[in-house]
């Protein structure tokens, strides 16, 4: 049940049988439905989740009710980067109404664990405390690059390099979402695909 996510943190750091068990006393399993609604802006993201299976989109949507897609989360081992963590980090580091929308583009089962008692893990164990301060790091980190990349790199830049890190999402996430990730048109990226397979 929870033996990917135990996995993941072996990865990052080591604990004992009774640190993992104080740990996996907090951990549900959540199931979202594809098209499922996670987390709706404006509402408080209470839990993070750690993606065991399925695909997750987080979204924006402007003042025209246009949506731009933010961020895909997944854990595929046969991706060449992993997002594993769904979460508005703002929302959820300052208990504050969330600015992204994020919905289950398949259905989806997730580790979770809510805000109190990661703040119990933090204050008691420093252990838990590393491990969630790496994983902040982690997220800034790619956050930032995914910035960086979209005010420096023109699209075909950013489109090979969707190709080298996810190709595998190219024919799991609707065509749209994965345009206004790149912040390029769909028929811009439509272009760029062909000329990619030629």
């Amino acid at each position: 049940m929870f033996n990917k996510y135990k996995d993941f943190i072996k990865q990052h750091i080591s604990f004992n049988l009774i640190e993992w068990k104080i740990l996996e006393s907090k951990l549900v399993i959540k199931k979202f439905k594809k098209s499922e609604t996670i987390l709706f802006q404006g509402d408080i993201c209470n839990q993070i989740y750690f993606i065991n299976s399925g695909l997750v989109r987080a979204y924006v949507i402007d003042e025209n009710g246009k949506d731009f897609t933010w961020s895909v989360f997944y854990n595929d081992e046969n991706a060449g980067v992993t997002n594993l963590f769904v979460i508005d980090y703002d929302s959820f580091l300052h208990q504050k109404a969330a600015t992204i929308n994020i919905e289950a583009l398949e259905d989806t089962e997730v580790v979770a664990i809510n805000y109190t008692d990661v703040q119990f893990l933090y204050n008691n164990f420093k252990k838990w405390e590393r491990f969630g301060r790496l994983m902040t790091e982690a997220a800034y980190s790619y956050l930032h690059n995914q910035t960086i990349q979209r005010q420096t790199k023109s699209a075909n830049e950013r489109f090979e390099l969707f190709m080298q890190e996810t190709p595998h999402l190219l024919n799991k996430v609707p065509q749209y979402h994965i345009a206004t990730f790149l912040g390029i048109t769909p028929q811009h990226l439509s272009r760029l695909k062909k000329e990619y397979k030629n």
